[in-house]
């Protein structure tokens, strides 16, 4: 049986600079030639080869989208302006051990979100 180290993988500092940090920003300047159909081990919750997620450029798209809608429509701040805690529990797909609780602002008046 082999078994592949994904957490080792994805914190790879060689890949990823300061892989410890939360740094969404990282992807829209880094990593931009990246083949998603490629064997990439960045990727790897995707898995790859033939056993690839079929809906991996899919939910990419989505994903991208949902985000910069919220981005968009609302400011986001944590409760009581704290900063945010990346400490890992324990499990198979490495939860937060303190749940994020995000305070959503519209950034518009209401009415404008009711035709959305």
């Amino acid at each position: 049986m082999l078994l592949i180290n994904l957490w080792n993988l994805q914190r790879d500092p060689q890949v990823w600079p300061n892989p410890n940090e939360f740094q969404p920003e990282r992807f829209l300047t880094t990593h931009q030639d990246i083949e998603f159909m490629s064997q990439n081990f960045e990727l790897i919750p995707f898995s790859f080869g033939r056993r690839s997620c079929p809906g991996m450029t899919f939910g990419l798209q989505v994903l991208h989208l949902t985000l910069a809608r919220l981005l968009q429509g609302f400011h986001m701040c944590t409760k009581d302006a704290l900063q945010v805690d990346m400490t890992e529990g324990l499990g198979v797909a490495l939860p937060k051990e303190h749940a994020l609780q995000l305070i959503l602002k519209p950034r518009l008046p209401l009415h404008l979100y009711e035709t959305l």
